[in-house]
């Protein structure tokens, strides 16, 4: 088969649709110097059409030759889809992440109120917040509530002493004693 000039356009198009990599090893510019190669040789009837052509670096497409290839590169629609369940799974990876910090925050905001009534309003010292949150992930929200409850029962007007209680009491638990 007589080989066809490849316009300009056409081999923009090939560089454009695989993302201007080599097919083959994955070189770029300015590294690779990219050229289009057929899948199907032109010698064994192949021609320029998208389907049959994809991005070779100058040493993949020299390596190649006039040579069929056993294992086509994937097809752009198999990328197309594999790109696609991707992002659905990143996208529900995020949201369970973005739910479980969610609910960390929660437990911590939970416990606080129960130390300081009207925190979670008003703000609470950021290292109080950081040791209840570590409290929670130690020992649970249940226990730390407990911990909060029995605090609060002994200083009722909440603060500082309350607080220093609170972690005596977590950190018992934490050691067993």
């Amino acid at each position: 088969m007589q080989r066809k000039a490849l316009s300009k356009k056409t081999r923009f198009e090939v560089f454009k649709r695989d993302g201007f990599k080599c097919q083959y090893c994955g070189a770029h510019p300015p590294d690779a110097m990219l050229e289009p190669d057929h899948i199907k040789p032109v010698a064994d009837g192949g021609g320029n059409d998208m389907d049959n052509l994809v991005t070779a670096c100058f040493s993949c497409n020299r390596g190649k030759a006039a040579n069929s290839l056993e294992s086509v590169p994937q097809s752009l629609s198999d990328k197309a889809a594999m790109v696609a369940e991707t992002e659905a799974q990143l996208a529900g990876y995020q949201e369970i992440m973005e739910s479980k910090r969610s609910r960390i925050e929660d437990e911590l905001w939970r416990v606080a109120e129960t130390l300081e009534p009207g925190c979670s309003k008003k703000g609470m010292n950021r290292d109080w917040t950081v040791s209840i949150q570590k409290f929670n992930e130690k020992l649970g929200v249940h226990e730390c509530l407990d911990a909060a409850d029995i605090a609060r029962a002994k200083f009722p007007y909440g603060g500082k002493r309350a607080f220093i209680y609170f972690c005596g009491i977590c950190w018992r638990k934490i050691r067993g004693n």
